[in-house]
């Protein structure tokens, strides 16, 4: 059912391929021979003009083990609607001199350039559930001169001091407190909002308190913001990665907090390390089929979900995890359901 339905949403998202890279007969597909470099999120933008395409390509493929590592040498059939890997047998074939469609060549022309494997950049600026097992690390407690609202480059102060360990120069972000999160079908909370309101650099420090200057800001800083320790890697770039189980969660709430959500929101979801969500896991995000019961009691059970977009997972708590929204084909709201697609 999963895999049906992922097909009938890539192929709706589908734009014809152009006739530079068909044979001359249209139902005579081109083969194109695997380069280094390549992906299956690259064959599947360029030829298909979809990246998402390719989880439907890796799971029709047995001979592909991993999403991104395919070989040079292998041969993929390139048809308008779909790609397809010559099996081994049939390249060996080949290989020794059978006769290949002149469209390869043809195919070989074009790709001149290899699509890089898509990657997803984390700013620092996603925000996150605070699950009710992490604390903050301290907390700013008010502005210089009084201050009610500060920004970049203001001093602030905070109760973190020499007795927690930290040294002047030390980096922390800031967040602010939206909030408890209850899930939208169980109602079940899953854990505070944590909206970023920027970073700030510890510079004088006495015990148990400190000056600090913001360093960057994305909202205004008030006292009782949250100081979490800045990450290394707080900055960095995730590659799509298949999910090692399956997966099923909801839509929890959005970074912004508007009803209607679309591509490139950063939502919030009920799927962490617990359920073996990882960085780069992708998710379809579906919706049930409701109809009007004057025209269907009795008549029809169950239908068909309605496959509606799609989320990238960008980092995960224990049970919830902050996602990326790469693709939406109508509005996705909170308590839409979400599913992995597993070979």
């Amino acid at each position: 059912m999963k895999k049906k339905l992922i097909v009938t949403f890539l192929l709706a998202l589908t734009f014809v391929l152009p006739t530079l890279l068909m044979a001359a007969d249209q139902d005579e597909p081109t083969i194109y021979v695997v380069k280094r470099g390549d992906t299956l999120w690259g064959l599947s933008e360029r030829f298909v003009k979809d990246p998402y395409y390719w989880p439907n390509l890796w799971a029709s493929n047995e001979q592909v083990t991993n999403p991104h590592f395919i070989y040079p040498g292998q041969m993929v059939r390139v048809f308008p609607d779909r790609l397809e890997f010559v099996p081994k047998e049939q390249v060996r074939m080949m290989a020794a001199g059978e006769k290949q469609s002149a469209a390869t060549v043809k195919a070989e022309e074009i790709m001149q350039q290899v699509v890089e494997e898509q990657k997803f950049k984390i700013r620092g600026s996603e925000g996150f559930l605070m699950e009710k097992d992490l604390k903050p690390f301290g907390y700013v407690i008010g502005g210089q001169h009084g201050r009610i609202v500060s920004g970049f480059d203001d001093i602030v102060y905070t109760d973190i001091g020499t007795a927690h360990g930290v040294k002047g120069g030390e980096k922390f972000n800031i967040f602010r407190d939206e909030g408890a999160i209850s899930h939208p079908v169980t109602n079940e909370v899953l854990g505070k909002k944590m909206i970023p309101l920027g970073r700030l650099q510890l510079t004088d420090l006495e015990t148990n308190t400190s000056r600090a200057i913001i360093t960057q800001t994305f909202k205004e800083v008030t006292a009782g913001s949250y100081l979490f320790p800045l990450k290394k890697d707080s900055r960095r770039f995730v590659t799509l990665k298949k999910a090692t189980r399956e997966l099923k969660g909801f839509i929890v709430e959005s970074n912004s907090g508007t009803v209607i959500i679309a591509a490139g929101d950063i939502v919030y979801i009920d799927l962490g390390s617990n359920h073996g969500a990882e960085p780069g896991n992708l998710l379809y995000i579906a919706r049930e089929v409701v109809l009007d019961k004057e025209y269907t009691e009795g008549r029809v059970g169950r239908l068909p979900q309605e496959l509606i977009g799609a989320v990238v997972i960008l980092e995960t708590g224990k049970k919830t995890a902050t996602a990326l929204v790469v693709k939406s084909i109508d509005s996705i709201y909170k308590g839409d359901k979400l599913f992995s697609h597993t070979k």
